[in-house]
């Protein structure tokens, strides 16, 4: 990518589409198509068919999705899957259509099999059965990654794929009912140190491990793979390490500063017992995640103060 090519961003408003704005910047790069919802729905093929036919985009980030955790993913499961899945079509195709250069598809590291051996490898995709609780995301997310491949595959076009950790940091959705576990700690934790709270409750045993992953690592590790990574196969993107879910409210506890109890809830769903990335791949291609999780939850703390100041 040159300084001045045309690259588009898309989901640049979400959490990894704005860090992957944040790190194009400051690497130099000016022509960003940023587009919202109300300009393009990316749902609408018509709407998809003519922003591609009018920018002619030369490289796309495709970071644009429906998120959300547990309850979210069991509650409105065919939102989850039809909205995913109208949204890389409509983007994969067009890109096509359009001679985009290179597009990076994000998958996630939920898509692997709920009981899939630790750490993860690429390959152990498809090897089992899924966690129900985002079955339809997960089918969604893998659907679009096997649509980059097979593009690649028939047209000899460079589509590559990612597929990232748990996420966190500056952006995030905050929502108690709909947000992913360490945000919404944040939130818990924050409002119960405000209101001087006895104790805050953590959903499940505590004892699941999770690794996350600062999403400003994530943008780094997809402009590297944007410029270094040219091959068949997609690229897992973590950290390496993970904690168990007890281990990350304490430590958010310690960073909010509150001082009540911690009780966990074992009625509520734990979701899959570990999801650990292997990330000997990327690590061997030359990129190693840099923020440490104590630093990461600091600075995402400090920005979830800026926002709700706002």
């Amino acid at each position: 990518m040159n300084k001045n090519s045309k690259i588009y961003v898309a989901g640049h408003r979400g959490l990894v589409g704005s860090a992957i704005v944040r790190k194009l910047q400051n690497e130099g790069y000016t022509n960003l198509i940023l587009k919202t919802r109300d300009e393009v729905d990316l749902t609408r093929q018509d709407q998809v068919e003519n922003f591609f036919i009018s920018e002619k985009p030369e490289y796309v980030f495709l970071s644009a999705a429906k998120v959300g955790g547990i309850h979210a993913n069991n509650t409105y499961p065919a939102e989850f899957i039809y909205q995913n899945l109208m949204i890389q079509n409509n983007i994969i195709e067009n890109a096509y259509r359009n001679n985009v250069q290179k597009l990076l598809f994000l998958g996630s590291s939920c898509i692997y099999p709920k009981h899939a051996p630790q750490p993860m490898k690429e390959e152990h995709l498809l090897s089992g059965y899924l966690e129900p609780t985002n079955e339809a995301y997960a089918i969604a997310k893998i659907a679009g990654m096997k649509m980059a491949e097979f593009y690649r595959k028939q047209y000899k076009v460079n589509y590559i794929s990612a597929m990232p950790t748990n996420l966190y940091g500056p952006g995030d959705n905050y929502d108690l009912q709909n947000s992913h576990v360490l945000p919404a700690l944040i939130r818990k934790f924050h409002e119960a140190k405000i209101n001087k709270s006895a104790y805050v409750e953590v959903w499940g045993s505590g004892k699941p491990m999770r690794e996350f992953l600062y999403v400003d690592d994530l943008a780094d590790a997809c402009y590297f793979l944007m410029q270094n990574f040219n091959n068949d196969g997609f690229v897992n993107i973590g950290t390496g390490t993970d904690v168990t879910i007890s281990e990350l409210a304490i430590t958010i506890k310690k960073i909010i500063g509150f001082t009540g109890e911690l009780k966990f809830n074992p009625e509520k769903p734990d979701g899959t017992p570990r999801k650990l990335l292997d990330v000997s791949k990327l690590n061997n291609l030359g990129w190693i995640a840099s923020t440490s999780l104590q630093d990461g939850i600091a600075k995402t703390y400090r920005a979830f103060l800026e926002q709700e100041a706002a």
